[in-house]
């Protein structure tokens, strides 16, 4: 499946007015895999499982009604095979009826397991590879908890969907179908009718009361993903809730949602209740209309006891199917509606999309232009007005300005997280929009401010630069990015875990694994978006030797907010409301005396200031307790 171009087709389903034949040929891609030849025949093989299944099940009654007629008609006086051999094969018949009835249903069930299971799997994937393929934008308004909760529900809701209608609908039909013969041939037409007019009530009611049922499922499900969203998002943010004190107020907020939920859960239970006993009474006022007419029959003589028998054993055996549809549609509903979202994901289309017959980034410099680029993420509030400059090969660019200038917009219209409104960003020549994504940001190594690392090892989180690197050039890179001697010293070296999010790393220490990760992609192009802000001055300088390093000789883009760490720059672009305000190396912009020569002093008096007390922090004169000036 291709992670860029064109989507795949999938199923688009609108769940809330699907109907199930509906589902089903959104679902039969899935359901009759055409690349798994080994699948289909799985599906086979348990389709005949299922109709001998279905023979047994038809025989048994017989059985039962020829054990009752031949123990009625035995007398002292009947020969030892009249009496006794007939009535003993008949019991056996039933027990290895039942016994085949069971045995091929699970049979069924083993067979389809892998059919199931490859349908939920693929349907997943499918949707985790279309959450990667959605903008930044969609990711930076979703809730992950949430999210990761609409995905779970949906993909337990197709696992139901597509083994209850594959395997379970269509057979109960044929086995109604062969229960109306049996009822027209041994008992009558009446029979029938009073039959025909259960079954349809119960489906009628069945139908009825679970769409009534549907409204209270989806309010449950928001209310679970409004509280999964909240649970996970204050886990995330511990830190955080730990230093306002806030674990009471993130209670009460989790709590909240739980009472919805709670509240939902219990409508759902109690109209599951009314729906159970409605199904029942329905049925059962059927079967007794049905017994009555078989009991007067049997008096008349019209009947034996046997078919008196074998008429209330197809009715229990019709009414556990009967039942069992009913169970079916509500899971089917359930389902769709557990799904509804899930689809809604898949059919929401990706902001940015590769052009069809778009073609792999070819590097040549590589040359970096943004040409009369205009911007905004709301067309209210314009970001960038009309920026043009250029990142000439090999040569390091940066980008300042205020809070708000649009610096580190820059940097994600040039990773192509959103497209430009007006204007172009070329590589080489080559517009973004005309190149596929995969190829540009492989191109492209970033190190950003907030470093954010997978749960894993530090070996991990620095070979994910390139994956298929070999262990030495991972030992390579971090020796590189000056944190080697840190790591050997650690009890378990490359193998330790960075805990969530990297929490178990101090800020240097994961902008070095940053670092090293960058230097193992080994890209054409590099980004430092603010990738020392969060730091210690101390920490800055020796980040800052690492960042010349993987820089040397690389188109480089960095977006500063410390000017420190840029007075080296080819070239320094100061930004102002999205405009370009000035240009020019430290030493031009200084003597122009303007809006960086401004930012520059007001950083080195705050600079000064900070060594100031840092110094005094660790006088031994002022740590012991100088006296008092007089």
């Amino acid at each position: 499946m291709s992670s860029q171009g064109e989507a795949p087709k999938r199923p688009t389903v609108d769940a809330a007015e699907a109907n199930l034949g509906r589902t089903v040929a959104n679902l039969w891609q899935y359901m009759w895999p055409k690349d798994r030849p080994d699948l289909k025949f799985r599906v086979l093989l348990a389709i005949g499982a299922l109709l001998l299944s279905k023979v047994a099940t038809t025989l048994v009654p017989f059985a039962y009604k020829g054990v009752i007629d031949a123990l009625n008609a035995a007398t002292p006086d009947n020969t030892l095979v009249m009496g006794i051999a007939i009535p003993l094969v008949l019991v056996i018949a039933y027990g290895v009826g039942n016994i085949f009835d069971a045995g091929f249903q699970q049979l069924r069930d083993v067979l389809f397991a892998s059919v199931g299971q490859n349908a939920v799997r693929k349907l997943a994937l499918q949707t985790f590879e279309h959450m990667h393929r959605l903008s930044l934008r969609f990711h930076l308004s979703r809730r992950t908890g949430g999210l990761s909760r609409v995905i779970e529900r949906g993909t337990k809701g197709i696992e139901a969907i597509v083994r209850f209608t594959m395997l379970n609908t269509a057979p109960t039909f044929v086995e109604f179908a062969i229960a109306a013969v049996i009822f027209i041939v041994f008992f009558g037409v009446s029979y029938l009718g009073v039959l025909v007019v259960t079954i349809w009530l119960y489906m009628w009611f069945t139908i009825a009361a679970s769409n009534w049922r549907i409204a209270i499922r989806r309010d449950m499900n928001e209310s679970d993903t409004d509280a999964n969203g909240k649970a996970i998002d204050s886990l995330l943010n511990f830190e955080t809730v730990k230093y306002f004190a806030n674990e009471k107020m993130e209670a009460t907020r989790f709590d909240a949602s739980m009472a919805k939920y709670e509240k939902s859960a219990i409508r759902i239970w109690t109209s599951l209740g009314f729906l159970n006993f409605g199904q029942a009474l329905i049925f059962y006022i059927g079967t007794v209309v049905i017994m009555v007419m078989g009991g007067i029959g049997v008096m008349n003589g019209q009947l034996t006891l046997g078919d008196f028998v074998l008429l209330n054993t197809f009715l229990m055996q019709i009414y556990r199917p009967l039942n069992f549809i009913g169970f079916v549609y509500r899971e089917i509903r359930q389902g769709l509606t557990d799904i509804e979202e899930m689809f809604k994901l898949l059919d929401r289309e990706p902001e940015v999309q590769d052009k069809p017959g778009a073609k792999a980034l070819a590097i040549t410099g590589p040359v970096i232009r943004f040409e009369n680029v205009h911007f905004h993420y709301d067309a209210d509030r314009p970001i960038l007005k009309g920026v043009s400059f250029e990142v000439p090969a090999g040569k390091t660019i940066a980008v300042v300005g205020p809070s708000g200038a649009g610096k580190s917009t820059i940097s994600r219209l040039l990773y192509r997280f959103y497209d430009v409104i007006e204007g172009k960003v070329t590589i080489d020549g080559q517009d973004l929009r005309d190149i596929t994504q995969q190829s540009l940001r492989a191109s492209i190594g970033m190190v950003p401010q907030d470093t954010v690392l997978f749960n894993d090892t530090i070996e991990y989180n620095i070979r994910y630069g390139r994956p298929d690197a070999t262990q030495e050039e991972v030992r390579k890179a971090a020796e590189l990015a000056q944190i080697g001697h840190f790591i050997d010293r650690l009890p378990k070296g490359y193998d330790t875990q960075v805990g969530e999010r990297g929490l178990k790393l101090s800020g240097g220490e994961k902008q070095r694994v940053a670092i090293a990760r960058t230097i193992l992609k080994g890209p054409p192009i590099l980004i430092l978006d603010e990738a020392t802000s969060a730091l210690d001055s101390k920490t800055e300088e020796e980040i800052k030797s690492a960042l010349d390093l993987v820089s040397a000789n690389r188109t480089t883009l960095v977006i500063a907010h410390r000017l420190s760490t840029i007075v080296n720059a080819d070239e320094i672009i100061v930004l102002r409301d999205g405009q370009i305000a000035e240009r020019g190396n430290h030493i031009q912009l200084l003597q122009q005396a303007g809006l960086y020569a401004n930012m520059w002093n007001r950083q080195r008096e705050a600079s000064e200031v900070e060594e100031l007390v840092r110094r005094v922090a660790n006088d031994p004169f002022v740590k012991r307790g100088a006296p008092a000036a007089e």
